[in-house]
C-alpha cells in the first residue's frame, strides 16, 4: 500500500507481529527522515511498534528541502486557523490508511510531533471520534485555544514536553496548554527541560520513551 504523503517508515525487527504504531509529526521546515531520528533510541524498546514519518503536503518556502503542515507567511489568526484545519483533513486521511494497513484501533497509536507537528497531533487527539492511545507533544502549543474548544470531541491523555530557553515557540505555551487541558478535563503530563531551546534533546526522548512503554 502507498501512502497519500511521503513517508518514512521504520518496521520492528525479525519480523516482530505489530500491535502498535507512533506516528511522528515534524515540524516547520523539517521532513519525516529528520524526525525519524528519535526512533532510533525508541525503537529496541518498543519490539511490536511501526514507526510512521510522514512529510508534511507543502513545501515550505524557507527551505526548499523542507515541508510545512500550514502556511505561516500571513499573520493572520484566521488564515492560521483555515490553513491548520486543511492539514488536519490530510492527517486523518493518513491516519486511516495505517488504521487499515496495519489493522490498528486508535487506542494502539500514539502520535507525537515537535513543534508544527506538536501543534496538530494535540488538534487532532482531541477532535477525532474516539481516542487515541497518546499524544506526545514536543516544543509546541495549541493553535488558538477559543476554536478548539469548540470542536473537542475526545479526550487522548497527553505529555507535553518544552524546553525553557524556547525563543521559537516560547514556553509560556505549555503552560497555557497544560492549563488548557485540564480545563477541559484531559489528563496531562507536562515537563520543562532546563537549559534548552527549540529542539528535542536526549532527557526529553527519555521521558517521552518512559511514558510511551507504559501506556502501550
Amino acid at each position: 500500500m502507498t501512502f497519500s504523503l511521503n513517508t518514512t517508515v521504520i518496521k520492528p525487527d525479525e519480523n516482530n507481529k505489530i500491535t502498535s504504531a507512533i506516528i511522528l509529526f515534524h515540524g516547520y521546515g523539517g521532513n519525516g527522515k529528520d524526525i525519524s531520528a528519535l526512533t532510533y533510541s525508541w525503537k529496541r524498546f518498543l519490539p511490536n511498534t511501526v514507526f510512521l514519518c510522514p512529510d508534511a503536503h507543502q513545501a515550505c518556502p524557507i527551505n526548499p528541502s523542507g515541508f510545512q503542515w500550514f502556511d505561516l507567511s500571513k499573520d493572520d489568526p484566521k488564515y492560521i486557523i483555515e490553513q491548520s484545519l486543511r492539514a488536519e483533513e490530510i492527517i486523518h486521511k493518513f491516519i486511516n490508511e495505517v488504521k487499515k494497513l496495519y489493522k490498528l484501533s486508535n487506542s494502539k497509536i500514539c502520535l507525537s510531533g515537535f513543534s508544527q507537528g506538536c501543534m496538530l497531533s494535540i488538534n487532532i487527539g482531541l477532535t477525532s471520534d474516539e481516542n487515541f492511545n497518546c499524544v506526545v507533544g514536543f516544543s509546541g502549543k495549541i493553535i488558538d485555544k477559543e476554536h478548539l474548544s469548540k470542536r473537542i470531541s475526545s479526550k487522548t491523555k497527553m505529555l507535553l514536553i518544552h524546553g525553557e530557553l524556547d525563543a521559537v515557540v516560547p514556553a509560556s505555551n505549555l503552560l497555557d496548554a497544560k492549563d488548557f487541558l485540564l480545563r477541559n478535563k484531559i489528563e496531562v503530563e507536562t515537563h520543562m527541560i532546563g537549559d534548552c531551546d527549540h529542539h528535542i534533546p536526549v532527557k526529553a526522548s527519555s521521558i517521552a520513551l518512559k511514558y510511551i512503554k507504559k501506556t502501550f
